[in-house]
C-alpha cells in the first residue's frame, strides 16, 4: 500500500471531523437562537429544580410509583400556587383601595388637597413646604394640574407596565413547564449530563458540575431564607408601628429582599404610609429599623450563608451578587455567585491550593 493511499484516509477522517465540528456547531448556534426568548425560562427552571432537588428526592424515595407524573406534576403546581396565590391577594387589596383612591381623586380635583397634619410636625422646612403647597396643591386648579400631569404618566407606564408584565407570565409558563420535565426525567439527565461531562472535561467535569449544583443551592438559601427572614422581622415592625397592611407589605418585603437592597424600596413606602397618616415618629422608625435589618442581612448573614456553600470569600460573594443583578437581572443573583465558585474552584487547582473541590452527588 502507497504512502498516498495511508495519507488520504487520515485526511479524509481529519475532513469529516472538521466537517462534523462545524454543522454541530451552525445547528447549536440556530438552536439558540430559535430558542433565543426562552433561555431565561430554561434557566429558571433549572435553578428551581436544583433548589427542591433534596426534597424531590425524599418524595421520590418515598413514593417512586409516582415520580413520572404525579409527584412532578404536584410539585410545579404547588410552585405555581406558591407564586400566583399571593399575586392574586395583593390584587385583591388594590382592588379594594380602588373605590377609595377614586373617591380622593374626585375630592382633590374639586376643593385641592389640603396641607397634612404631619407638616406641622416637621423639625425644619415647615413654612417652605406650606408655602409651596398653599400655591401649588391647595386650590382645585393647582391640584388638578398635578393629577393630570401624573394620570398622563401613569397611562404611559401602565402600558409598558402591561406588555411587562405579559412577558413576564410567559417567563413564568415556560419556567414551570420546563421544571414539570426537568422532575420527571430527573435520573435520566442527570447521567447524561454526568457522561457528556466525562466525555468533554474528564475527571473536572464533575467536579464543575457538583460545585455548580452546590453553590446555586447555597445561593439559594441565602437569598430565599434571608429575604423572608427581613420580611418576618419587619412585618412584626409594620404591625407594631401601625402601618396598614402589615402582613401583605411584610410579604412584599420577604420578596423584595431576596434581591439586595430591594426590601428598601418596600419599607420606604410604608414609612410614606405612616407620614400620610401624620406619625412621622413612626415613619422615622421603619426607615430605622429596616436600614439596621437590612445592613445586618446583606451584608452579614447573607454573605456568610452563600460563601459557605460556595467557598467563596466575602468580596467575591458581593461582586458574584451585585455584579450578577446588574449584568444578569434577577437571574444573576443565582448565576453570580455560581460562576465565582466554578472560577475560584479552577484557581484552587491551579495554583495547587489545596484539595480540589468533590462536594458529594446529589442523592437518587
Amino acid at each position: 500500500m502507497s504512502a498516498a493511499e495511508i495519507i488520504d484516509p487520515v485526511r479524509r477522517r481529519r475532513r469529516q471531523r472538521i466537517a462534523r465540528a462545524l454543522l454541530i456547531t451552525g445547528f447549536a448556534a440556530l438552536g439558540l437562537w430559535v430558542a433565543g426568548s426562552f433561555i431565561h425560562a430554561v434557566i429558571w427552571g433549572l435553578i428551581i429544580a436544583v433548589a427542591i432537588d433534596p426534597l424531590y428526592a425524599r418524595a421520590v424515595e418515598r413514593w417512586p410509583r409516582h415520580q413520572r407524573l404525579l409527584l412532578p406534576l404536584v410539585f410545579t403546581l404547588t410552585l405555581l400556587l406558591a407564586i400566583v396565590l399571593p399575586l392574586a391577594i395583593g390584587l385583591v387589596q388594590a382592588g379594594g383601595e380602588a373605590h377609595s383612591a377614586a373617591e380622593w381623586l374626585k375630592t382633590a380635583r374639586r376643593d385641592g388637597i389640603p396641607l397634612p397634619d404631619w407638616a406641622a410636625r416637621l423639625p425644619f422646612g415647615r413654612d417652605a413646604l406650606a408655602t409651596w403647597w398653599q400655591t401649588a396643591l391647595s386650590t382645585p386648579e393647582g391640584a388638578a394640574a398635578l393629577l393630570d400631569k401624573v394620570n398622563v404618566e401613569a397611562i404611559s407606564r401602565s402600558r409598558l407596565l402591561g406588555a411587562e408584565l405579559l412577558r413576564r407570565l410567559i417567563v413564568l409558563a415556560f419556567a414551570l413547564l420546563t421544571l414539570f420535565f426537568l422532575l420527571r426525567d430527573r435520573d435520566h439527565l442527570a447521567e447524561q449530563f454526568r457522561v457528556a461531562g466525562d466525555k468533554l472535561f474528564g475527571p473536572s467535569g464533575e467536579r464543575v458540575a457538583h460545585q455548580l449544583l452546590g453553590s446555586v443551592r447555597g445561593t439559594i438559601n441565602g437569598l430565599v431564607l434571608v429575604g423572608l427572614g427581613e420580611g418576618a422581622v419587619l412585618a412584626v415592625a409594620y404591625f407594631a408601628l401601625g402601618v396598614p397592611h402589615p402582613l401583605l407589605l411584610g410579604a412584599l418585603t420577604g420578596v423584595a429582599a431576596m434581591i439586595p437592597l430591594g426590601a428598601a424600596l418596600v419599607f420606604c413606602i410604608a414609612a410614606l404610609l405612616l407620614l400620610g397618616q401624620g406619625a412621622v415618629g413612626g415613619a422615622v422608625a421603619i426607615v430605622v429599623i429596616g436600614l439596621l435589618v437590612v445592613a445586618v442581612a446583606d451584608h452579614l448573614i447573607r454573605p456568610v450563608l452563600i460563601g459557605g456553600a460556595t467557598r467563596l470569600p466575602f468580596l467575591w460573594v458581593l461582586i458574584g451578587i451585585v455584579g450578577g443583578v446588574e449584568s444578569l437581572g434577577v437571574l444573576g443573583l443565582f448565576i453570580g455567585p455560581a460562576t465565582m465558585a466554578v472560577l475560584m474552584m479552577t484557581w484552587r487547582e491551579f495554583v495547587g491550593d489545596g484539595e480540589p473541590v468533590t462536594l458529594p452527588p446529589p442523592p437518587h
